[in-house]
């Protein structure tokens, strides 16, 4: 009789990942990052465990925006006060926070309860091309979604 494999916390396997978003859209960038955070890029994909992998992203103010995001996409945010709204275009938050903008794209994609959160954990953007997880030793991978 065969049994369905179901991935729990004393048999996954946890990896590295290095990724270079000089160049990459934002949106697609994001997409693929999840995917990897969530796990699904194994055969032991469980839906209700934690069997994504590491991912550090670097060069994360050199992502693109298609068509006339810069100007015409908001980031919002609230500080709990009346009136505290705030708005902020994609262009102003790319430049000033650029880790933001990848690791806000990404959250948006992973599940929305206490296991989207602990897969945002593993999550590290750095705005240059230096991270501090050289004694993780890192798999560079490359995407083709350009």
């Amino acid at each position: 009789m065969k049994t369905t494999f179901m991935a729990n916390a004393q048999n996954i396997q946890r990896k590295w990942y290095l990724i270079d978003a000089e160049g990459q859209t934002v949106g697609r960038l994001a997409a693929e990052v999840a995917k990897i955070l969530r796990g699904k890029n194994k055969p032991t994909y469980t839906p209700h465990v934690d069997t994504g992998d590491y991912v550090v992203v670097i060069n994360a103010d050199k992502v693109k925006f298609t068509g006339k995001k810069l100007t015409d996409k908001f980031y919002f945010r609230h500080s709990g006060y009346p009136g505290g709204t705030t708005f902020t275009a994609a262009g102003k938050m790319l430049q000033r926070f650029p880790e933001r903008v990848l690791e806000h794209a990404v959250k948006g994609m992973l599940p929305k309860n206490r296991l989207g959160a602990q897969m945002y954990r593993k999550l590290n953007v750095y705005a240059g091309a230096e991270h501090p997880h050289a004694a993780q030793k890192p798999e560079k991978i490359e995407l083709n979604i350009r």
